[in-house]
């Protein structure tokens, strides 16, 4: 398995939720954002590689 360097949010600062509460900015749902901090790094790992496969962020491989 290979570790890759990510921020510690993927949260850019331009929260804005659509009538599906997916974050406009980050592209997080909501209970994403609320838990972020909770989640084990492999938690976040599919919601990393779905942001990054979305385009929301850069993938860092």
């Amino acid at each position: 398995m290979t570790l890759v360097s990510r921020p510690l949010s993927p949260c850019i600062q331009h929260c804005q939720l659509d009538p599906a509460n997916i974050c406009q900015g980050c592209g997080r749902t909501l209970d994403e954002i609320t838990y972020w901090g909770q989640m084990t790094e492999a938690e976040k790992a599919p919601v990393w590689e779905r942001l990054e496969a979305k385009g929301y962020v850069e993938s860092r491989d």
